[in-house]
This record gives C-alpha cells, sequence and structure tokens, in this order.
C-alpha cells in the first residue's frame, strides 16, 4: 500500500487501459476522443474511442491496479517535464524563510525578524544551527534599499544567518555566519560572492538533523510536481547527483523520473565509475539515468555577472561580468565531456558568453544543451541548430528580469530571451523553471512563454519573442510534442480542461488546479 512516501512495485509492472480521453486543441465543434492501450509502463495504441464501458476512474493512488480508467472525457497530454532544476534547493523553499516577495532590504529584514521571533517562540531556534533563507531579489530594490552587513547583523545578533539570493549566485550573510562558514564577507554590503558561495551553501545540509528534512521535504516536493502534471526533472543540483538519487530511489524517493546531472570538478570520477550520459542508475527501475555534465560559464544578470560584451549600464566603475572558467577549460571540460559520452549542458547567460560557449562546442562537437541562452548575439542565434544544440530556456526568468534588463542591460550588443528566433532559426527548445531560482512549474514557465506577460493587466514583454502554445507545451514534453503516440513511454496527464482554451496568462498559471490524474511508466502518481 502506497503510504505517501513511497509508490512501491515496478513502475512497469502494470497493464492499463485509459478510455474516453480527449485530445487538447482539437478543432472547434469536434470531441476527439481516444483510447490508450498501457503495456509494460508503454504506450502500446492510441486509437480513435469505441468503448462504451463505464468505470470510475480511481479516488486515490492506490487504486491504480485497475485494469481500466474512464477518463470521461478529461483531456490528455504528455507529462511535463522541467528540464532545469536544483530540486534539493527548491525542496527546501518548502521549508525555509522565503524573500521573493521582499521589495527592499527593509522588508526582508523585516520578514526575518518575524521568522526569527516565530521560531524563538516555538522553541526551534538552535543558536548553534544556521537559520537559512531563500530568493531575495536585490537587483529589483532601489541603490537606498540595497543589503548591508550592518542591517543584517542588526536584526540577528550572533545567531547564524544566510540568506540566498534568488538566481543563487550569491548570498546575503551575518557575521556570526561568515565566520563559521570561513567565507569572505563584503563589510559594507554583506553580500558573498558566486563561486565562494556556491561552495558555502551545500554546508547547510550537513547539519544535525538536516539528512531528514531534506528527505521529507523532497518527497513534499515530488507531490507537489505531480500535482501540475510533472513526470520528470533534469537535476543539475550543485552536488555529487549519482550516489545521491541511487540512494534516493532505494528509500523511495520514486514518483519522478530523474536525470542526475555530474560537474565538471566530479567529471572525471564519473568517467572512471564507467558512467555517461543516458546510463541507467542502479535500483531506480529505469526512472533515474545519468543527465549531462554542467558547467557554469559565466554569472546572472541579477547579480552584474553575466558575461557581456558591452558593460552594464548604470554600474561605475564599468564592469562587463564575469566568466566562471578561462574559455581554455571551457573547452577542455566540453572535449572531455564528449570523448566520454557525456552530453554538455552548459550555462551561459551574458552574450559573450554565449560565444565562447558555441565556439568550444564547435570545436568539440560537443552535443547538448545550452542553458538560458538568456542574451544572444544575431549572429550566435542560428548557431545551436547548426552545431545540434538545445536551447534549454526558463521563460518565467523573463517575467522575473523585464525590468532587470532595462536597468542593466539598457544597450546590449544581442537579443535578450529571443525564444522565437531560437525556434525559427530551428533550434530544439527545453523548458524548465531554475528551481528554485523560479517555481518548479511548467504552466508558468508555459504562460510566460506564449503570453509574455504575468498579467492581463501588464502588456507583454518582447511580444515578437512569444511561441505558440502547441511550441511551448511540446517544449516541455521529454518527446517534443503536444500529444501521444505508440511506443512513448505511459508518462501523461489527464485535465479536466483543454489548455490550448487558455486565454489570459492567469488561465494559464492556473493549469495545476485542473490536473486530475498524472502517470509515470502507466503507474498513477496523481
Amino acid at each position: 500500500m502506497d503510504n505517501g512516501n513511497s509508490t512501491s512495485g515496478d513502475p512497469n509492472d502494470r497493464d492499463l487501459n485509459i478510455i474516453n480521453a480527449r485530445i487538447p486543441g482539437s478543432d472547434v465543434g469536434t470531441d476527439t476522443r481516444v483510447d490508450l492501450s498501457i503495456r509494460a509502463g508503454r504506450i502500446v495504441s492510441v486509437t480513435p474511442s469505441v468503448s462504451t464501458v463505464s468505470v470510475s476512474a480511481p479516488d486515490t493512488a492506490d487504486a491504480d491496479t485497475a485494469d481500466t480508467i474512464d477518463a470521461d472525457g478529461l483531456w490528455v497530454i504528455p507529462g511535463l517535464w522541467d528540464c532545469h532544476t536544483h530540486f534539493t534547493q527548491w525542496s527546501k523553499t518548502l521549508g525555509r524563510l522565503d524573500l521573493i516577495s521582499a521589495r527592499s532590504a527593509d522588508e526582508a529584514m523585516a520578514m526575518l525578524r518575524a521568522h526569527l521571533d516565530e521560531r524563538h517562540a516555538a522553541g526551534t531556534l538552535d543558536p548553534n544551527a544556521f537559520v537559512v533563507g531563500m530568493r531575495f531579489r536585490h537587483s529589483l530594490w532601489s541603490d537606498d534599499q540595497q543589503p548591508t552587513l550592518a542591517a543584517i547583523d542588526a536584526v540577528t545578533g550572533e545567531q547564524p544567518v544566510a540568506l540566498s539570493s534568488a538566481d543563487m549566485h550569491c548570498g546575503w550573510v551575518n557575521s556570526a555566519a561568515a565566520r563559521r562558514l570561513g567565507v569572505h564577507v563584503d563589510e559594507k554590503t554583506g553580500l558573498v560572492g558566486e563561486l565562494e558561495w556556491f561552495d558555502a551553501y551545500t554546508q547547510f545540509d550537513k547539519a544535525p538533523g538536516a539528512a531528514e528534512e531534506t528527505d521529507r521535504l523532497l518527497r513534499e516536493a515530488e507531490r507537489d510536481a505531480a500535482g501540475k502534471g510533472v513526470v520528470g526533472i533534469r537535476d543539475y543540483e550543485m552536488a555529487e547527483n549519482i550516489d545521491t538519487w541511487i540512494r534516493r530511489f532505494a528509500s523511495g524517493i520514486d514518483r519522478l523520473r530523474v536525470a542526475a546531472g555530474v560537474y565538471p570538478e566530479r567529471l572525471q570520477q564519473a568517467i572512471d565509475d564507467g558512467w555517461r550520459t543516458g546510463e541507467e542508475l542502479p535500483g531506480s527501475r529505469g526512472l533515474g539515468t545519468v543527465g549531462a555534465m554542467k558547467l557554469i560559464s559565466d554569472g546572472s544578470l541579477n547579480t552584474r555577472s553575466a558575461y557581456c560584451s558591452t558593460p552594464y549600464s548604470g554600474i561605475e566603475p564599468p564592469t562587463y561580468g564575469t566568466l566562471s572558467y578561462t574559455p581554455q577549460q571551457i573547452e577542455e571540460y566540453m572535449r572531455l565531456a564528449t570523448e566520454h559520452g557525456f552530453d554538455i549542458a552548459c550555462h551561459a547567460i551574458g552574450d559573450e558568453a554565449n560565444t565562447i560557449v558555441l565556439n568550444a562546442a564547435e570545436r568539440t562537437r560537443a552535443h547538448g544543451s545550452i542553458e538560458h541562452a538568456q542574451m544572444l548575439k544575431r549572429s550566435d542565434i542560428p548557431r545551436l541548430a547548426q552545431l545540434g544544440l538545445e536551447a534549454s530556456i526558463q521563460p518565467q526568468h523573463a517575467m522575473d528580469d523585464r525590468d532587470v534588463i532595462t536597468r542593466f542591460w539598457a544597450n546590449p550588443a544581442g537579443i535578450p530571451y529571443a525564444f522565437r528566433s531560437l525556434y525559427d532559426a530551428g533550434t530544439r527548445l527545453r523548458m524548465g523553471s531554475d528551481a528554485p531560482v523560479a517555481p518548479l512549474d511548467p504552466w508558468m514557465a508555459i504562460s510566460a512563454a506564449v503570453f509574455g506577460t504575468e498579467s492581463s493587466s501588464r502588456e507583454p514583454f518582447q511580444p515578437e519573442q512569444c511561441l505558440p502554445v502547441d511550441v511551448a507545451l511540446a517544449a516541455s514534453t521529454a518527446a517534443g510534442r503536444d500529444h501521444l503516440e505508440a511506443g512513448d513511454p505511459a508518462d501523461l496527464v489527464l485535465l479536466d480542461t483543454d489548455p490550448y482554451e487558455a486565454q489570459t496568462p492567469e488561465e494559464m498559471r492556473a493549469m495545476p488546479q485542473h490536473v486530475s490524474m498524472t502517470f509515470v511508466g502507466g503507474r498513477r502518481i496523481l
């Protein structure tokens, strides 16, 4: 029996028929229904519905041993993927202080003070343990409301507190936390730079009781994802992901398909251990695979560290951003990955970083994806398709950054968020969230890509870069299409409304409310 922590048994051991399901986007006035036959975890046929059997859909995931489910007119789509997550850190947002709504340093500190008071009153505040907060967006705060060490020290005293920026590229820490982490903190701002912060952030998971808390939140995050129709993720957590996910599958954290990314510093060990992209993780029953080599070539827009060919506007002294590796190192890692069977997943945000990464991919014949591809020179837009590289994009970032772009990229040398231009050039698009930078929610990404705005009351951002619904939906699936075919894994979602009928961003963002059932390998997980 499913206890809510595990869906036991082989996900491919159930045969299932789903009948009377409707195809989204059908012509107006038609009621196109299909029957799906599922055997050994795969769809063996999708045929026009002829069944008159009426079988009630099960009320709980425990009832998924039923041979037949009557969808009774629910709409069926392929299961959704989030193709760029930091899944552990996303899970932590379900249990840590979330500062995403803070509009100033003062508001962030007020939220922090209230959080500390609440934990003190509850008796859960340990003076020897870090208090961790997430997702502050200081790039949107006014110049006189930026982080300072004095402000966070005044609120926290000797309680070690560390706050991570929304893009995870810097931390705002107090003096007590800085001492314990052994990091250099700017004496004025209280900020820790991205490379040092990446290392420091992993220390929070080593505290007493952290492992048990993490497992609980991971299970909650899996249930949350299933409720949105998500069946799989690409996990680029900044950690050792292969062994981590082997252990997680063994412990019953097994509701999603997972491609576990490998960072450059761990690549040689992964090669020595015999791994390569696509290899199945032992004990995952086909749900877990080794993912791509994830390389971060530059910083981010919000920390003004994305590497650009022109200086940031309004910043003195002038800055062009920074590279995380030299161009030679980027090429060497790509060559090592490619020669040993690894795809690449290369983070590149600034236009100059994208040029450097594309040059390296061309020389090494690397295959895989450019993650973010956030600002591209016009001459680089067709190169992804020419090189056979996918663009792994995060449309919600465009919504979050539209005001930051006008502030810091007022005179860009490239096109930011060139979604339609990439698609028109023949590039295969993959969509994701970069959770926890944005919520793990494909419908949010689809809405941002299609409507170009979060609210009907605000004009679209770069409407010429918006995507058609079918393209955005296809980019959120493993197969790269918006419909199921025979031979596909039986990863599917049943909805009680047609997503093609959504006329506003609000309606598209509300689609998780319309997810009725989610299946992975023919096994019902919602």
